[in-house]
């Protein structure tokens, strides 16, 4: 089946940019308008967002709908034992590409590894369901570790102090810096574009592109999106479903009601 075969994941090897949406309203409805807005990538939140198994499901099924948009899922938690689990349900009903937050060390970044890979390379227990199209790709289990894609976020001073280590983890294939985070535990609680926080994100994004993985970033900021496309940002989060909704609805009633003092 053609569309088992990752794109997203070749496209990042190859280098070429992918413009994505973030979706936080966990909605399939709010989800399908996304799928055909024309983005490359839409990345499900589980972390921050009130997601669930069953609300991802239904997002994966129509944005399967949407052949030129790939869907990549951000578990809550991607360490210890409930890290291994939800990887595993993420992995089972056909996410392909996984996104794990707060990835301080190369360490961590190898468990993330074995932890999507079936045996013998990890640990991922056999099964699939959906994601083999209930038992419908013959050599899914063979075949589906070289199309998973990991990609793990760095968002910490100890994880800056590391990312040459953690982007040279074999099976990585992508580092997302989170700048809201990152911007905290450097000291700069919402100065994303504070000069020190993006010294240290282009220095970030030099090492992981020296390692010969993507880059990937998350900005509302059309400016800075483009200031770290050139840089050399591949994967690279453009909007917020949920932010540009509040936004636009806002702006609307107050060309029609003036502002309350």
């Amino acid at each position: 089946m053609n569309n088992f075969k990752n794109t997203f994941k070749q496209a990042l090897k190859e280098r070429t940019p992918q413009i994505g949406l973030w979706l936080g309203l966990a909605n399939a409805y709010t989800t399908d308008i996304c799928a055909g807005a024309g983005f490359d990538w839409l990345l499900i939140d589980g972390e921050h967002s009130p997601n669930d198994i069953n609300s991802i499901l239904a997002q994966l099924q129509v944005i399967s709908g949407h052949p030129s948009a790939h869907a990549v899922a951000r578990v809550p938690v991607g360490h210890g034992h409930i890290g291994v689990t939800l990887i595993k349900q993420y992995l089972d009903i056909g996410v392909q590409s996984i996104l794990v937050p707060m990835v301080d060390n190369a360490q961590q970044a190898r468990d993330l590894v074995k932890a999507t890979r079936y045996p013998p390379e990890g640990i991922r227990g056999m099964g699939g369901a959906r994601a083999s199209r209930w038992g419908r790709i013959k050599d899914y289990g063979r075949e589906a570790n070289k199309e998973i894609c990991l990609l793990v976020q760095v968002e910490t001073q100890e994880s800056l102090n590391n990312i040459e280590e953690i982007a040279a983890v074999e099976g990585v294939d992508g580092v997302f810096i989170g700048p809201s985070d990152l911007s905290a535990s450097l000291g700069y609680v919402g100065q994303q574009d504070h000069p020190v926080v993006r010294a240290a994100i282009e220095d970030a994004f030099a090492k992981i592109l020296k390692a010969g993985k993507a880059p990937g970033f998350l900005t509302l900021d059309e400016k800075l999106s483009k200031h770290y496309l050139d840089l050399g940002g591949v994967f690279m989060a453009v909007g917020v479903e949920a932010v540009m909704l509040a936004q636009q609805t806002q702006a609307l009633a107050q060309r029609f009601k003036p502002p309350k003092p």
